[in-house]
This record gives C-alpha cells, structure tokens and sequence, in this order.
C-alpha cells in the first residue's frame, strides 16, 4: 500500500483555491490580534482560546491554548 504524505501548504492551497477561503482575511486578523503583545515583546499571545507563538517579529505557529511551548527568543542556530 502507498502512503501518501499531505502537507499543511497543500491542504491550505486546496481550500484555498478550490473552496474559496480567504487567507488574506485570516493573516489579517491574526496580525490584529497579536499586534499588542507583538510591540511589547511577547513570546506568545493567547487569545480567542489559541495561543499564536512569535519569533521575530512573525507569527509561527498556533496552538490550543492549554498547549506548553518554549520561548523561541532565545534559541540558538548552530
């Protein structure tokens, strides 16, 4: 049996594409909602029941609010 591997990109373009979600709506009202925390230097904001994780200056990821993640602002590349 083949396995058949779908990435987030291509789920996002489908729905994108062929349903008509507005993702440009979206990355707007996330950029509102963390717009506060993003100016005072916060790692992360929760709210709407999420918690949107920031390294800077961009929105990384989104977990459910009860989600433990670590300070990214710190990390190292090697």
């Amino acid at each position: 049996m083949t396995i058949i591997e779908v990435t987030d990109h291509a789920v996002l373009r489908y729905l994108e594409r062929r349903h008509g979600l507005d993702v440009e709506f979206f990355r707007q009202h996330i950029r509102q909602l963390v717009l506060r925390g993003a100016e005072a230097g916060a790692s992360g904001v929760i709210i709407e029941n999420v918690k949107f994780v920031l390294l800077h200056g961009s929105v990384v990821t989104c977990l459910e609010k009860g989600m433990r993640s670590r300070d990214l602002r710190s990390s190292r590349s090697d």
